[in-house]
């Protein structure tokens, strides 16, 4: 469609020279003459006037361009064209630019067969078009209307223009019907307009628009674009049940009382992009089926977004909201953008539900934030976001990913979170803070504690503040937490209860010997089962074991990495995510550090059994350790392992012992044992009166034959000889000297085992 025409400065048709003022109007009267005379209608005389109006029959052309008209005149003017078919006026072309209503004008129920315009006209008293219809085109640009403008129920088939109209009274266009493009771009409302149930067939253009006093379109229905762009309300604007079946345009327009748009529907797309909200916005229950565009918006008062629908993506990025802002049980079908927004006091998205992407990202809450029952069928980002005040957010359940990553938490809060993923990257809390989390992977990297964090495990369902459980029904699986990553984390401050800390990830972490772990905080295992090593079978030790140490045993062990979305089987070691690159993988040394500090944190905790098997993780990583660790400590590193498993494998232990024992049995009745015990020999001498006596103790002698040394009472002796070494005691039976040094062996090494066999079932039993 092509622009309204502007209004011409003055008339270009022959002026009337009847009533010339040179004091007040050198030009005298703008009216065009009326055909065959040199007057216009209000100059003509009597007797021409009379002729001309009989002439008149429905539906002929008036041409009445600048013609001063009073309410009489115009009366009669309207009366020789009645139609005594309708019983209204009925007018084919009129031209009344620039004319002058003096008094009522009414043209209610009058039917324009063709173009009328009334472009620059002047209306001192009230225009009345009440029902009338505008078969053509209707041309009311520049028009000044200073009293009431009444267009009620009135019809425009083709365009209708009104551009930089100014009504100074109440405008009242009620239930009128655009059938073509309705021009009111630059219009001056300077009182109340009313275009309630009016319908737009074509676009509706008020763009730069003024309405100095409320403005009312109440249930309008827009079927074509509808532009309010740059428009401006001073009062109430009402656009309350509206439909809008094309896109709505209200980009920088200005509401400085209160907005009206409670269970309006948009079609197409809605753009209020930089448009100001001065006062109270209303958003209730509103419908958006497009996208809706609300960036860099401006609501200085209560902007009420309650059980809205947003079909399309909803866009508020960079938007400000002064005061509380509601979008309590909204629903958002498409992407909604809340980027750098900016909610000065309470931000309410209670129970809504976001079934595209929802991006929070750098978003400033300095009021209170309420998500509690809040819905987020896709991920939820709040990287950035700075919460000042906050200190309950949740529960929130997000089906994909959350991430408050970068985010900033100033006062203490609690969390409460179920979700796939939580990404917590870089997120600083400057107080304390309890993180309740369900089914999520949550990763914590490089976070900044301030003050103790509780991660923690939420048994039970979440309820909101109204006692009402949350929807979990995105997932079926038990809803345990695991925490992938505390890496550059300062754990002094970091409190972990019932987690799966399997693929967690601890390299880098600081103060990792002051982590609190409650609860029941599981560790990966070792790798189950038989496993083939060349020719010799091996079989790991079941323990705690930290995913840094799959990963490198994974790397070095040459391992193929599992498909995308598995984790390998509980047979093998877990591949780390940069496998197999040696460069990125931690060695033996690192996690050597990691698992002292850590068997320091179970210590500390009470937990013996725990800090056992982390010992266990440490002397193995430094018996694989070619760099930190020197070969001499390797070595004895190695013999500990094999005979007690660092003396934490009382069953290894007990093995070597046993088998100790066994060859000291062995060895005694082979070679210790004497065939008897010797009988002490005298001997005498008699020199004169004296007699000499000698006793002598032969050698203990062994069997000759073999099959005589290996007998039941043998066996028993030789038994009975290897348990008192145990216990540091001579079995005080007669040996030879392979059995006495036998013996001594025994008695040193076998007690040692026992020991170490002692110390592991400590190690396991100690609390």
């Amino acid at each position: 469609m092509s622009t309204p025409p502007a209004v011409p400065p003055a008339p270009s048709w022959p002026y009337c020279a009847h009533g010339a003022d040179s004091a007040t109007d050198p030009v005298g009267c703008r009216g065009i003459h009326v055909p065959g005379h040199t007057a216009c209608l209000a100059h003509l005389t009597a007797i021409d006037r009379d002729t001309y109006l009989a002439g008149l029959a429905p539906g002929a052309d008036i041409d009445h361009r600048g013609t001063p008209l009073t309410e009489e005149l115009l009366n009669r003017l309207l009366h020789a064209l009645h139609d005594p078919t309708t019983a209204k006026p009925r007018l084919g072309n009129a031209g009344f630019d620039g004319a002058q209503f003096f008094g009522t004008a009414g043209f209610d129920g009058a039917q324009f067969s063709g173009d009328a315009w009334f472009g620059g006209a002047q209306f001192s008293g009230v225009a009345r078009f009440g029902e009338a219809q505008f078969s053509g085109n209707a041309g009311f640009s520049g028009a000044q209307f200073s009293d009431v403008a009444r267009f009620v129920r009135a019809q425009f088939s083709s365009d209708a223009r009104f551009g930089e109209a100014q009504f100074s009274g109440n405008a009242a266009f009620v239930r009128a019907q655009f059938s073509d493009v309705a021009w009111f771009g630059g219009a001056q409302f300077s009182s109340d307009a009313r275009f309630g149930e009016a319908q737009f067939s074509g676009d509706a253009r008020f763009g730069r628009a003024q309405f100095s006093g409320d403005a009312g379109f109440v249930r309008a229905q827009f079927s074509g674009r509808a532009g309010f762009s740059e428009a401006q309300f001073s009062g109430d604007a009402w656009f309350n049940g509206a439909q809008f079946s094309g896109n709505a345009a209200f980009v920088r327009a200005q509401f400085s009382r209160r907005a009206g748009f409670s269970g309006a529907q948009f079609s197409g797309d809605a753009g209020f992009a930089r448009a100001q909200f001065s006062g109270g916005a209303g958003f209730g229950q509103v419908q958006f089926s497009g996208d809706a565009g609300f960036v860099r918006a401006q609501f200085c008062s209560i902007a009420g977004f309650t059980m809205a629908q947003f079909s399309g993506n909803a866009e508020f990025v960079k938007a400000q909201f002064s005061s509380d802002t509601r979008f309590v049980k909204a629903q958002f079908f498409g992407g909604a953008g809340f980027g750098e927004a900016q909610f000065s006091a309470t931000a309410g998205f209670s129970e809504a539900q976001f079934f595209g992407g929802a991006e929070f990202a750098r978003a400033q809450f300095s009021g209170d934030t309420r998500f509690g029952g809040a819905r987020f069928s896709d991920n939820a980002g709040f990287t950035g976001a700075q919460f000042s005040v906050t200190s309950w957010l949740g529960p929130v359940v997000c089906a994909g990913a959350l991430d408050l990553s970068g985010a900033v938490f100033e006062v203490p809060v609690t969390l409460e979170i179920a979700a796939r993923e939580v990404h917590c990257v870089r997120t600083r809390w400057e107080s304390t803070a309890t993180v309740r989390l369900r089914y999520a992977t949550a990763d914590f990297g490089h976070a900044v504690l301030s003050a103790p964090v509780a991660v923690t495990t939420h048994p039970t369902l979440f309820t909101t503040t109204f006692g009402r459980t949350v929807d979990e029904s995105f997932w079926s699986d038990p809803a345990g937490v695991q925490v992938a990553s505390v890496r550059g984390v300062d754990a002094a401050h970091l409190v972990l209860t019932d987690i799966d800390l399997r693929d967690c990830l601890f390299s880098g972490a600081f103060h990792l010997d002051q982590l609190r772990l409650e609860g029941l905080c599981t560790f990966a295992p070792a790798p189950l089962g038989w496993h083939r090593n060349g020719i010799r079978l091996t079989r790991w030790t079941r323990r705690r074991t930290l995913a840094e140490e799959h990963h490198w045993r994974a790397q070095t062990a040459s391992q193929p990495a599992p498909p995308p979305g598995h984790t390998g089987t509980p047979r093998q070691w877990r591949p780390g995510p940069h496998h197999p690159d040696p460069s990125l993988t931690p060695d033996p040394e690192d996690v050597a550090a990691l698992y002292r500090q850590l068997r320091k944190a179970f210590e500390d905790g009470k937990n013996e059994p725990g800090a056992a098997d982390f010992y266990y993780g440490e002397c193995e990583m430094r018996r694989h350790d070619h760099i930190g660790t020197p070969k001499g400590e390797r070595c004895l590193l190695w013999g500990y392992w094999l005979l007690s498993g660092y003396g934490l494998r009382a069953s290894r232990a007990f093995t070597w012992l046993l088998a100790a024992m066994s060859l000291t049995v062995l060895l005694l009745m082979g070679l210790g044992l004497p065939t008897h015990d010797p009988a002490p020999a005298t001997t005498g001498t008699l020199h004169g009166n004296k007699i000499s006596l000698s006793t002598t103790t032969p050698d203990p002698a062994l069997p000759r034959g073999f099959s005589q040394r290996f007998t039941w009472p043998r066996t028993e002796k030789a038994t009975r000889v290897a348990v008192n070494s145990v216990i540091f005691r001579s079995s005080g039976q007669n040996l030879t000297t392979a059995g006495t040094y036998i013996e001594m062996t025994s008695r040193l090494l076998e007690p040692t085992l026992l020991a170490l066999a002692v110390l592991a079932i400590r190690g396991r039993i100690k609390r």
